[in-house]
């Protein structure tokens, strides 16, 4: 599905923040241009910002013509409509209150947007890739039915949330709306979700299956081609790891697509595992509570899935009458959801999430 963004003529520049990098890059017309990173000064206030003016003035250096905004993602609390950065776990530099939004306003003389990187990352989803590709599924197999709302996960280091709502991306009052990482844990239900699906979560379960508690924990992707057979290792164990990351992570996805009502897209580096996690995600999302009763109102389809694709889209379309007329209309009574893997990759889904936004914004 084409946006109106696609042939749009303005550049933003954007930036993907974490605490060991800083990822630069510029947007123009939903296409990445001039990326490059640096590496974090994470306990260095002043360094940290030099590192950030410099990022920009450099991908600025690059560009064919005038930025008309910077919008990037970069790690919360914060108040991000202010571009107020508060006290940061992993950039322990940004205490007090950093105004980096207006710093960089003044620096620039453009308008500076800043947002989460799982906000924007849905959002990047929900403008030119989840959300149109299915649509456009839908339009092709001849089905009515169409979504305007999506809900996103990101896994890596932590657990990453955010929605997008009829073309909007969702924030929330105090600027902290989706925080998926702190859901519960279904496994362990006194910790957080992010405890049970993220990176250490992988390492960590790997490490407990195997027996080795006190052996260094390989990289989840290791741990995943141990669970493909695709190297050594103790393959039960890497498979469970996985399988538990998945019930998690739909457990997650479930209680939010309960209240959304609308689409759901995963990404983040561990996403590329989803061959070992998705059936448990789907086990769990599509699950029954003590009582029997249907974990959602909706039931989940896998679009990695072929099978489940194809009955995604057929749903269950009649024709009915109108009373009083002869007259037939289309009717799909099937409430239904589908959830899936990133269309974009999740860097280029932040980044022109944050182009959106700032064209959104200017408009």
């Amino acid at each position: 599905m084409a946006t109106s963004f696609e042939e749009d003529p303005r550049i933003v520049m954007t930036l993907d923040a974490g605490g060991t990098s800083l990822r630069f890059s510029a947007v123009h017309g939903n296409k990445l241009i001039a990326p490059f990173s640096l590496r974090t000064a994470a306990t260095d206030l002043d360094g940290c910002l030099r590192e950030i003016v410099h990022g920009f003035q450099e991908v600025k250096k690059s560009l064919p013509a005038l930025p008309v905004a910077i919008s990037f993602s970069f790690p919360g609390p914060a108040d991000y409509p202010r571009g107020i950065i508060g006290d940061l776990g992993n950039l322990p530099a940004f205490r007090g209150g950093v105004a980096l939004g207006p710093m960089l306003e003044d620096k620039f003389g453009i308008p500076v947007h800043i947002n989460s990187d799982g906000g924007l990352f849905v959002y990047g989803e929900a403008i030119a890739g989840f959300l149109p590709y299915v649509n456009d599924m839908l339009q092709q197999s001849g089905s009515p039915k169409r979504y305007s709302n999506l809900f996103g996960l990101t896994l890596g280091t932590g657990l990453g949330g955010g929605i997008s709502r009829n073309g909007e991306m969702f924030i929330g009052d105090n600027s902290i709306a989706a925080q998926a990482w702190l859901s519960r844990n279904k496994i362990q239900p006194g910790l957080d979700a992010e405890e049970g699906a993220s990176i250490r979560a992988v390492q960590r379960a790997y490490l407990e299956c195997s027996g080795c508690p006190t052996c260094q924990a390989p990289e989840p992707e290791t741990i995943f081609d141990i669970g493909m057979g695709l190297a050594p290792g103790n393959r039960a164990a890497a498979v469970e790891s996985f399988r538990r990351l998945g019930e998690v992570v739909g457990d997650v996805m479930a209680q939010a697509l309960t209240l959304v009502d609308g689409l759901g897209v995963v990404g983040g580096g561990i996403s590329a595992a989803h061959p070992l996690f998705l059936p448990s995600l789907f086990d769990s999302v599509n699950g029954l509570f003590d009582s029997g009763q249907h974990r959602m109102c909706v039931h989940a389809f896998n679009l990695e899935d072929p099978r489940q694709r194809e009955l995604f889209l057929k749903g269950e379309m009649r024709e009915i009458r109108v009373p009083g007329s002869t007259r037939l209309i289309q009717y799909d009574p099937q409430p239904r959801t589908a959830i899936g893997i990133s269309r974009l990759g999740t860097t280029q889904a932040v980044a022109i999430g944050a182009y959106a936004f700032a064209l959104q914004r200017l408009s």
